[in-house]
This record gives C-alpha cells, sequence and structure tokens, in this order.
C-alpha cells in the first residue's frame, strides 16, 4: 500500500532496484560489489523494498543472490522477470514479496517498454494464475496505455507498474517543449486512475531521477515506486545510503506540493 501521509497526500513507497551493482560486479565475474549489502545499506537510507530483476540471460543478478536477498530484506522482496514457465517456477521456489513480469529482448540495453498483455493475454493469465495460486501477488509492467490496463486487469494481475520512460525521456530531453513533458506526465496520470478503477493497485517506475521524481509523486493513488538506475549512479559518489535518502527527500516534497495548503 501507499506510504506515510504527507498533509494529506499519501506518498508512495521507494523500492529500490539495485540490478546494477550486480551488474559492476558481474564485469569482473566477482563477489563485489555484493547485491546484498547494497540492499543494506538501501533499507538503512530508507528504502521500503528492494527489487531485482533476474533475466533469462543473467546479466547482473544471478540464482544465487536470490535466496540471500530473501534472508538479507528486512523490508519486502520485489522480483522482476520475463513470463517464462521457468522464471515462474524460480519465483514459486523463492515466494518474493511481489512479482513483476516485465518484457524482455536478449539485444536491449535495459527495458525498452512495457509488457504487452493484450497481445498474449492467456498466457499471461495462466501464468499470474500459477503464481497467485501459490499465494504470490502479481505485477504487471505495463506502458501508459488503457488497453493494456483492462488487459492487466482481465488476466488477474494485483498490481500493474506504469513505464514512465517517455516521461522522464521528455523531461531530460533539452529539446522537449514543456507541453511534451506535460503529455507523458498526463498520460501516466490517466493510466495510473484507470489501473485503480480496474481494482488493481498502481505502481510507477523507469528513468526516474530525483530531479523529474516529483511530479510522479504528486500523482494520487501511486503505491511504490521503483528506482534503480539513477540511485546507484549517485551512490558512486555519495555512497548508497546518501543517495536513497536523496530520492526519498524528492519524493517527499513531490508529494508535498500536491497536498491541499
Amino acid at each position: 500500500m501507499a506510504g506515510s501521509s504527507t498533509k494529506g497526500h499519501e506518498m508512495p513507497e521507494l523500492c529500490v532496484n539495485i540490478d546494477h551493482v550486480a551488474t559492476v560486479r558481474q564485469a569482473r565475474r566477482t563477489y563485489e560489489p555484493d547485491p546484498i549489502e547494497a540492499a543494506r545499506e538501501a533499507e538503512a537510507g530508507g528504502a521500503d523494498g528492494i527489487t531485482v530483476h533476474l533475466r533469462e540471460d543473467r546479466r547482473h543478478i544471478q540464482d544465487a543472490d536470490l535466496p540471500r536477498l530473501k534472508a538479507a530484506v528486512r523490508t519486502k522482496l520485489n522480483l522482476e522477470m520475463a513470463a517464462t514457465d521457468e522464471m515462474v517456477g524460480i519465483a514459486i521456489g523463492l515466494r518474493p514479496d511481489l512479482a513483476m513480469f516485465v518484457p524482455e529482448r536478449r539485444q536491449e540495453v535495459t527495458t525498452e517498454g512495457g509488457l504487452d498483455v493484450a497481445g498474449q493475454e492467456a498466457r499471461i493469465r495462466e501464468a499470474v494464475a500459477r503464481l497467485k495460486g501459490s499465494g504470490i501477488p502479481a505485477s504487471a509492467f505495463i506502458d501508459a496505455d488503457e488497453r493494456q490496463v483492462e488487459a492487466a486487469a482481465r488476466a488477474g494481475f494485483d498490481f500493474c507498474e506504469i513505464h514512465t520512460g517517455p516521461y522522464a525521456h521528455a523531461h531530460h530531453d533539452r529539446g522537449a517543449t514543456h507541453a511534451a513533458t506535460a503529455a507523458e506526465l498526463a498520460k501516466v496520470t490517466r493510466a495510473v486512475a484507470a489501473v485503480r478503477a480496474a481494482g488493481m493497485q498502481a505502481n510507477a517506475g523507469h528513468a526516474l531521477h530525483r530531479t523529474n521524481v516529483a511530479p510522479i509523486a504528486a500523482i494520487a493513488g501511486l503505491c511504490e515506486l521503483h528506482i534503480g538506475h539513477s540511485i546507484v549512479s549517485h551512490a558512486v559518489f555519495v555512497g548508497m545510503r546518501e543517495a536513497v535518502a536523496a530520492m526519498r527527500r524528492a519524493i517527499v516534497e513531490g508529494a508535498a506540493a500536491a497536498s491541499p495548503r
């Protein structure tokens, strides 16, 4: 559920994705930096949850990291994964607090868009049923598209995470107009409302940074923000604990700005 109230506005919780700590480790295929230590430091900085993505190509998080994270995380553990039989089996064995289906393409650097639930609804529904049959809440990472929201509801998802990449990239692009950024923000806002109207809980994430997160944090009804790369990047200079704390401050400011005066 959403985090603490900030003058009447529910502040979304911050779930920190630590994948790219493992990316640095895998560059040398050694033992450090350890993502489990990153999770502990993130929680010490105020993270409400830890998110990891076990990709099919194992480019960062490894299978052996999962039980260690499950034992170490004191908040909640969110597992991102492709909607495959292998990954569903891994999730059922691990029993994370939330399992989220995301699209994967081997050639991509990072996730490039939302899951096409509408285009593969029957297969996705079966995978969701397997998760929920084992008591694991299921989430879909989808674009801000009402058709995808409707398909996710039919497939039985408990949560939808709205892809904020287009908004974040418009915000960052010096050539983009204010109107373009506002239009992308409006899409996310409408998608969050649609998710809630469909009886699911709404999260958001991708490419969020402490310079652009405030307008997203101000959207009513968001439960969680899943943020990773910008926090890990900032942590290179200030440490994970402070990088998480700085992001939390930005979220608090955004939620406070949305509250009635």
